[in-house]
């Protein structure tokens, strides 16, 4: 493997566009504008999610299970890329960053190969993408922020409204929410307000991040025994706690013995 070391550095100054790596204990870690890690890489396991957060999202494949086009909005270092591309081979995958250094930096340190057929890195406004685009997806996934909080328009109840519209019918958002983020509830209702199929929240192992799934179509079964069931299955394929996801959806959405209820839900 073949890094740049001029990306190794420790914070320059304080500005919010400073784009910076950090190594420790074999994990490198993406920085942007702020000592908060964006993203990580464990050296010897590249294409391992080493953050919970990045875990956590994954857990749209127990009512997705086959993401056959996928858009990340917002790149980092590449993490939830390279996991699909690994694992999900004939996933078609695009994502928009709307800072070139982020690439670069993504390419140079964190093993995010160039474009192929399977993979395509545009640079550009994620919120203007997902609104002008007219391509579907299966899967739309959300994680952008800048320094220490979600980018605005990337929480915009418009940006929501268009996401709705570029997934297909059996199609799931998955938006990286910040708990302790002030807005944090208005957000989420913003995005309960674009998806009345419903959503599910999940939180993250690591207290703090909030996996939140939007449904174009509500799913057909959320019942714990079928999600239980899913969730062998998907750690088997791909290693990651499934069966740990579905006991954390206990944890801030409506349930009884047999099901999880959707949010907002009348049921």
């Amino acid at each position: 493997m073949k890094f740049i070391p001029r990306w190794r550095l420790r914070k320059p100054a304080e500005d919010e566009k400073t784009v910076y790596v950090s190594e420790r204990h074999g994990v490198r870690q993406l920085h942007i504008g702020s000592d908060t890690v964006q993203s990580a890489m464990r050296i010897a396991r590249p294409y391992d999610l080493e953050l919970a957060y990045t875990r956590s999202m994954m857990g749209f494949l127990l009512f997705r299970p086959v993401p056959r086009r996928v858009l990340f909005v917002g790149l980092g270092g590449g993490s939830l890329a390279k996991f699909i591309r690994h694992y999900f081979p004939e996933s078609l995958c695009e994502a928009i960053e709307i800072d070139p250094q982020v690439l670069t930096v993504a390419r140079q340190c964190f093993l995010l190969p160039d474009d192929d057929p399977g993979l395509t890195v545009s640079i550009g406004d994620g919120a203007e993408y997902v609104a002008q685009s007219g391509r579907q997806y299966d899967v739309i996934m959300v994680d952008g922020y800048e320094a220490e909080s979600p980018a605005e328009a990337l929480t915009s109840a418009a940006f929501y409204r268009d996401c709705h519209e570029r997934l297909s019918d059996g199609g799931v958002l998955v938006a990286n929410l910040w708990s302790g983020d002030r807005a944090f509830n208005e957000t989420l209702l913003r995005i309960e307000s674009a998806f009345p199929d419903g959503t599910l929240c999940l939180p993250a192992k690591k207290p703090g991040n909030v996996s939140a799934f939007a449904f174009r179509v509500a799913p057909a079964s959320i019942e714990w025994a079928t999600l239980e069931v899913e969730a062998e299955r998907l750690a088997a394929l791909c290693g990651l706690d499934f069966p740990d996801f579905v006991l954390a959806l206990r944890k801030m959405n409506r349930h009884d013995d047999e099901r999880v209820y959707l949010r907002p839900s009348a049921g």
